[in-house]
Order: C-alpha cells, then structure tokens, then sequence
C-alpha cells in the first residue's frame, strides 16, 4: 500500500467518524429517538409475553417457555426496524439541502456519508439488542453464554447491516420522505407476520411456512432462539427446520451474510450516480 493509499484511508474514516458524531450529536440533542428505541423492545417483549402466556402446551415446544421463544424475535425485529429507518436521516438531508452541502464539499470519498449512517444504526441496534437480552432474562428467558451473545451480535450486525443498505438505497431512489416511510409501512408489519417471531414454522398455513422460510427475518431468529434454548451449541448444530432442508448455523450466517452483498451490490450502483 503506497503512502497515497494509506492517507486516503484515514480521511475516509476520518470523515465517516465526523460524520457519524453529527449523528449522535443530533441523538443528543433529541434523546427521544433513543429512548423510545430502548422502551419500545421492552413493551413489545411485555405485551407479546403476556398475549402468549395462555398458549397451548408445546406450541413453542416441550422445555420452551413463552419469553424464550419470543426474546429472539423481539431482539430481530426491534433491530430490522431500526434499520429499515435508516433512510430518514440522509432523506430529510436531501429534503434541507444538507446532502447537497456536503456532496460539494472536498471530501475523500463520499461514501463516508453512507458508512456513517451504517455505524450509527449498527450501534443504536447493539444497544436495543443489549436491553431486550437482559429485559427477557428477568422474565425469564435465560441469558446465554458470552460466546451465545457474540454470536447473537454477530446476527444482528448481518441483518442490519443488508437492511440498512436496502434503506439507504430507497433514501437515494424516491422522491421524498412521504413516499419513505409509505415504503416502511408496507414492509415492516408484512416481514413481521410472515417470519417466525410471533410463532413457529409448525404453527403456520402451508404457504405461510413458505413465505417465512424465504424471509431473511427468520434467518436471524432462529439461530438465535436456538442459542437460547441450547447452551452446547456450535457452528455445525441445525438451527433451522423449512419445510425443504435443515440449515446448518454456519449456512445460516452464510445466507445472512449473501443477503447483505446482494443488497450492497444492488444499491452501489445507484449511490454512485448520486454520488458522481
């Protein structure tokens, strides 16, 4: 690597960490955004936990209860939607000029904007992640080990990460932020329903247990429910039953970790037109 090389790297992080403490110096300035990405988890594990307590014995199987069934699902899908918000803050920029400003500023690459949204995310998602894992062990999930929680962190750094692209991707590619967050509707509740946070493969119509096999969602819950309920896990041990095969934890991350490239692939070429 020549020395040209070598400054051109840490200019593009330096600008990425400048940018990224703008980010949570507006979090700073309205601590409402955090707060309610902290208390919402926490709600949803609550209010689920208690609308499940009278399921039927062995619906979230035998030596299942209902927080452990539900923490790994709460923990996805609080993380899927922060992600899938991503897109707001770089849209309202584009709304107020404040992209332009700095799509003309000297800067050493302009994907530094685009990597500092996905740090900021990631951190906002580890933190969610981090209270719904001890909000569900004092009702009574457990609390995996320190290599199920690596793990557990591994998973939601794959699916944020292909999630915040998709994001970033639509703030670039629609008109403005009423179409955005149209956008965010239609997909967050429909992904939710159609994966297994709410209820397991068993449970679910034909088609449904199709749909949900598909859903990248369900890639990132059950391994993570498996790690739950199994503390003598590893990398080869079946996470995942579809209705066709039986995925393998190290296939699984594989999946998660294909879905992420599939999406940064698809959306590089549209921030490079914006970006040029």
């Amino acid at each position: 690597m020549t020395v040209a090389q070598s400054s051109s790297i840490s200019q593009f992080w330096q600008e990425t960490f400048a940018l990224k403490k703008r980010l949570f110096i507006q979090l700073k300035r309205r601590p409402s955004t955090l707060v309610a990405g902290v208390i919402q988890p926490f709600m949803w594990l609550i209010l689920f936990g208690a609308l499940f307590r009278g399921a039927p014995q062995g619906l979230f199987g035998n030596d299942l209860n209902y927080a452990q069934f539900l923490a790994p699902g709460i923990i996805v899908f609080t993380a899927f939607s922060g992600a899938l918000n991503a897109g707001l803050p770089v849209m309202f920029d584009r709304e107020f000029g404040f992209l332009n400003r700095l799509l003309v500023a000297p800067l050493t690459s302009r994907f530094s904007i685009v990597m500092a949204s996905v740090i900021y995310i990631i951190t906002l998602s580890l933190i969610q992640t981090a209270v719904i894992v001890i909000a569900s062990a004092f009702i009574g999930a457990g609390l995996p080990s320190f290599a199920g929680l690596s793990a557990i962190a591994l998973i939601v750094f794959l699916i944020v990460l292909g999630v915040t692209g998709l994001s970033l991707g639509f703030a670039f590619a629609l008109p403005g932020h009423i179409e955005l967050i149209a956008v965010i509707f239609v997909i967050n509740l429909p992904l939710l329903f159609a994966s297994t946070a709410l209820a397991p493969l068993s449970f679910m119509a034909k088609w449904l247990q199709i749909v949900a096999s598909l859903n990248p969602l369900t890639y990132a819950i059950e391994p993570i429910r498996y790690i739950y309920q199994n503390s003598d896990w590893s990398l080869s041990s079946v996470v995942m039953n579809t209705p066709w095969v039986d995925f393998s934890l190290v296939t699984v991350l594989s999946i998660l970790l294909t879905f992420d490239l599939v999406i940064l692939l698809t959306i590089k070429p549209l921030l490079s037109r914006r970006f040029a």
